[in-house]
């Protein structure tokens, strides 16, 4: 029982070795987006419409996520605009059209 255990190491060692060197050689290539398939980042776009959204509306930007509405993708932007006389902050959800 003792000869076994140095081999079993051996090739486990040898397997994963070759797994890795497997997994490299088959790896896909990167490709470009090309003009045909244009690539859109549209989280990106809302978080950039709900800063100017919080701007204009004095307040702070607490989400901004992207959703479909009436077959329509639009962002829904949440701000939180400074309460009065040191009250909390009111919540305001406004609905952007993406585009």
């Amino acid at each position: 029982m003792k000869k076994f255990g140095p081999h079993l190491r051996k090739a486990v060692l040898a397997l994963a070795a070759a797994g890795l060197f497997a997994s490299q050689a088959i790896a896909l290539p990167v490709t470009e987006p090309s003009v045909d398939r244009p690539v859109v980042f549209a989280a990106s776009d809302c978080y950039a419409i709900g800063q100017q959204v919080a701007a204009q509306n004095g307040g702070t930007l607490a989400k901004a996520s992207q959703a479909t509405r009436g077959g329509q993708q639009v962002c829904v932007i949440v701000v939180l605009v400074p309460g009065k006389e040191g009250q909390r902050p009111r919540r305001s959800e406004i609905v952007v059209p993406m585009g």
